[in-house]
């Protein structure tokens, strides 16, 4: 299991764990108190949120073309792990959201 840690506009929102080919997504309860959802397609809730896939939210957030090239090239992350390079890239996305490796 990879779990990685997302925040939005600099808070952390919640986690994405990868289970084999299933996806989970799930708010914090502290940020389900007072935080806005990450995208429309995943409003606040305390339930989490499963997906046979990577979520197209997070999909939509990885590099594509030669820059995904690039990316898995160098870092060595095979270019078909999607989550992996978001993991490795998720620093440096555009708009609010920001994904990282979760602390083992």
């Amino acid at each position: 299991m990879r779990q990685a840690s997302v925040y939005f506009n600099g808070t952390l929102a919640g986690t994405l764990e990868e289970h084999g080919s299933e996806y989970v997504f799930q708010y914090l309860p502290e940020y389900v108190a007072g935080g806005l959802p990450i995208g429309f397609t995943l409003p606040i809730q305390n339930e989490p949120f499963r997906f046979d896939g990577l979520p197209p939210l997070f999909e939509n957030l990885a590099a594509e073309g030669w820059m995904k090239g690039v990316q898995a090239q160098e870092q060595k992350i095979d270019s078909e792990d999607k989550f992996g390079l978001l993991m490795a890239n998720g620093t440096d996305l555009v708009g609010a959201i920001t994904v990282t490796a979760a602390a083992q």
